[in-house]
């Protein structure tokens, strides 16, 4: 959920915690109310999503920089589709023709992007992309206010629209992209939830999509179990309709801010949707990549709390901050009859995330952006808002090989890993405690550790696509 510059945050209503049964549906009054106010999306519809004011950090050159070129210039690691491609196996799908073909990713962002067009076919140009058989883009929220670019709010969507499109296409460049832009509303400065509850039932209502990618998630508490369970009905709607879900865990690791959006929890907490037992939760690696694309060791969990570097570009301090995949146990949902087998890990909760790809600041990608409110060109960027998509990509490779919609895969992935599927990969290095100073006090949020099969870091792990793609479409029949 990071641009390099912010995250993408749910802020909240009703604070408190109580346990939801897992799959639990929403309330009809509650989906009634929420339904007849997200044309209008007023302040008091809830919740409230923001994202960050930081800017993403543009490259030196005047294209897409290389690994070396971010290394001297940024000091991160940068990387490049080709890069992605072979490091997680894809050539061998894409040379059977295994491209995506016949899916489409839905793509859901407040306000969008006014360039996102002429900055995709750009972008694929450069990184030798085939162009999507489409790129439609569609509003049934509401008008969409015109781009400002002295907004930083639009600017930042503007920046995470381009991130989510842009890699979702790498992955899957035979896929059609819906990219769903939702108005706005709420307050000055903030996004309304429920526009993008009714967006994304619309999209599940007509059809139009096979997988859903979201950039951004809350603290569960900052949010509190009335707010969640009146805003599920999307999720619900979607496992009826056999769409996938997906969702970033988030960038703040063990911790999370609380719904004045300035201070962190100093416990270990998950985010909203990613926690729900209907939605895959998707967290971060760090990729260790030479200029091929060839794994120079073998991934880690994304923690850069303590990366000077990475903490320069994201916060303009060395740190630390709070800047790593999201995992943990949620105090929302009671643990899901797919995790029945790692109930020694989750106990009786569910558990945050099921899978991970690459989302490090220390190791972040090329995008390609000339909305305004920026200097045009290319920028380096990260965060779980870049593993999502990322698996959008994949989730559409095994919709082709499926020849159907795989709806909710999380029993699938469990399954696999239960029985030790070649595809998946074992993230065996790393953690996502956090740490940080607030209140003139060093805090440190003690999460949780990656080992052998899943842990709470980064689910089941990260995959050989060529393996896991067969291997989750036949599983997820």
């Amino acid at each position: 959920m990071y641009l390099v510059h912010g995250t993408r945050v749910l802020a909240a209503g009703t604070l408190g915690l109580a346990m939801l049964a897992a799959g639990g549906a929403s309330a009809p009054a509650a989906e009634a109310a929420m339904a007849a106010r997200a044309a209008t999306a007023t302040a008091g519809d809830g919740v409230i999503i923001t994202p960050g004011t930081r800017h993403p950090q543009r490259e030196a050159t005047g294209g897409p920089s290389t690994t070396a070129e971010c290394e001297q210039s940024l000091q991160i690691a940068c990387y490049n589709p080709a890069q992605l491609q072979q490091a997680y196996g894809l050539n061998a799908l894409y040379s059977r023709g295994i491209t995506g073909k016949g899916a489409t990713i839905v793509i859901v962002e407040p306000y969008g992007s006014p360039t996102i067009a002429s900055d995709l076919r750009a972008f694929d140009r450069a990184e030798s992309v085939p162009n999507p058989p489409s790129l439609r883009i569609i509003r049934p929220a509401g008008k969409v206010p015109r781009y400002n670019p002295g907004d930083p709010n639009m600017v930042g969507w503007a920046g995470e629209t381009t991130l989510d499109v842009e890699y979702a296409h790498a992955i899957a460049p035979g896929a059609k992209i819906l990219l769903v832009e939702t108005p706005g509303g709420g307050r000055t400065g903030t996004v309304s939830m429920s526009q993008i509850v009714a967006a994304e039932k619309y999209v599940i209502r007509h059809h139009l999509g096979d997988v859903i990618s979201q950039s951004f998630g809350a603290t569960e508490q900052a949010i509190g179990p009335a707010a969640i369970q009146s805003l599920r009905s999307a999720y619900t709607a979607a496992e009826a309709n056999h769409v996938t879900v997906l969702a970033a865990s988030g960038d703040t690791g063990a911790a999370g801010l609380e719904a004045n959006q300035q201070s962190y929890y100093t416990h270990a907490v998950t985010s909203w949707p990613a926690s729900d037992p209907l939605v895959t939760a998707v967290g971060g690696t760090r990729l260790n990549l030479d200029s091929s694309g060839n794994r120079n060791s073998a991934d880690t969990v994304w923690n850069d709390t303590y990366s000077k570097n990475a903490n320069q570009l994201v916060n303009g301090s060395n740190g630390p901050n709070p800047l790593g995949t999201g995992g943990g146990k949620s105090v929302m949902f009671t643990r899901p009859s797919y995790q029945g087998k790692v109930r020694g890990i989750t106990g009786a909760h569910r558990g945050v995330p099921d899978i991970s790809m690459s989302a490090a600041c220390s190791g972040a990608v090329n995008v390609y952006q000339t909305f305004g409110g920026q200097p045009a060109g290319w920028y380096a960027a990260c965060g779980t808002s870049e593993s999502s998509p990322l698996f959008s990509g994949i989730v559409a490779l095994a919709d082709q090989v499926a020849g159907h919609r795989l709806g909710l895969i999380n029993p699938a992935l469990y399954r696999l890993a239960s029985q030790h599927a070649p595809g998946l990969v074992s993230i065996r290095s790393g953690n996502n405690t956090v740490s940080f100073r607030q209140g003139g006090k060093k805090h440190t949020v003690r999460g949780y550790g990656a080992r052998a099969g899943y842990n709470l870091a980064t689910g089941v792990g990260t995959i050989n696509a060529g393996l896991f793609v067969p291997e989750l479409a036949r599983a997820a029949r």
